[in-house]
């Protein structure tokens, strides 16, 4: 059972969120912070290392190329890929996908995910899933929502056959970035919440679930979303810096200059601090009225 905000935040944090009053408020239209865009390559290259490793000796030389010269391993991978059959092509296929992604050719990338989660046998859920979560990302790198989430919702599907709740979470995360992209916020809501259902201790869920209540201007919600993912991850900048918008949103000035300023003792000289720095500038210094 989760305890209550209250007792799990720490004392840093919660002078980093603190209480929230004013929910009445107007959105402010100097303090946009749009953070619920997708981390293409952060987000691949961890669902790259959650995938099984080859055992091939031809597989594994073919991995460890790609990180060391994309370009080479393209052409090894392909010409594996010639020769390969059964398990040994969806190796290839993802070694293929993963080269092509480091040399951000999304569309190849996208392709070869695909070719090699068909080529996966039908009762491997979970690698199924996990290719075709790295076709959606794919997708979502060149700008491709609609496409991203005609990949995702079969993923969703094999994730939930294979009863990876981690990995559940993670594409309805990326579902949610492409409803969201898509102009479907009340969808993407729906997706963050089986997120955070599936996996409730996943910060980066909270996170998302409270930025996109702010842009709909439900800051009550927001503002429970994001003391939960303080919670979670005390020492998080980008938590701090959505907490301090969602303060300052809500017009209550003082907690969003603690949680700007937890954020420059967080991430010194980061393009978060220059934000938060921002931010703190519009706000004015203590006790002035935000115009």
């Amino acid at each position: 059972m989760m305890l209550p905000v209250s007792l799990i935040l720490a004392p840093f944090m919660l002078a980093q969120v603190g209480p929230t009053a004013g929910y009445g408020a107007s959105p402010a239209s100097q303090l946009p912070l749009e953070i619920i865009e997708k981390k293409q390559d952060e987000a691949r290259k961890r669902a790259v290392q959650e995938m099984p490793r080859p055992t091939a000796p031809r597989g594994a030389g073919c991995m460890a190329a790609a990180e060391a010269s994309p370009e080479r391993t393209v052409q090894v991978a392909r010409d594996a890929l010639n020769q390969a059959v059964g398990r040994e092509k969806v190796r290839a296929g993802l070694c293929l996908g993963v080269a092509l992604s480091d040399l951000d050719r999304w569309g190849e990338a996208q392709q070869a995910f695909v070719n090699a989660r068909d080529a996966t046998e039908a009762d491997d859920h979970q690698t199924r899933a996990r290719l075709g979560a790295m076709a959606g990302n794919a997708a979502l790198a060149q700008g491709d929502a609609a496409q991203a989430l005609m990949l995702l919702g079969p993923a969703a599907s094999e994730a939930k056959l294979a009863e990876d709740n981690a990995l559940t979470a993670s594409i309805a995360l990326d579902r949610a970035r492409a409803l969201v992209a898509v102009d479907r916020p009340d969808e993407a809501a729906d997706a963050l919440t089986r997120a955070r259902e599936a996996e409730p201790d996943n910060a980066q869920a909270w996170l998302l679930s409270a930025t996109l209540s702010r842009r709909q201007n439900k800051l009550i919600e927001a503002q429970t979303q994001i003391e939960q993912a303080a919670g979670l991850a005390p020492r998080d900048a980008e938590i701090g810096l959505e907490a301090g918008v969602i303060a300052a949103l809500s017009g209550n000035d003082g907690a969003a200059r603690r949680s700007f300023n937890s954020v420059l003792a967080l991430a010194p000289g980061s393009d978060l601090a220059t934000r938060a720095q921002g931010y703190l500038d519009q706000l004015g210094p203590e006790g002035a009225r935000t115009p």
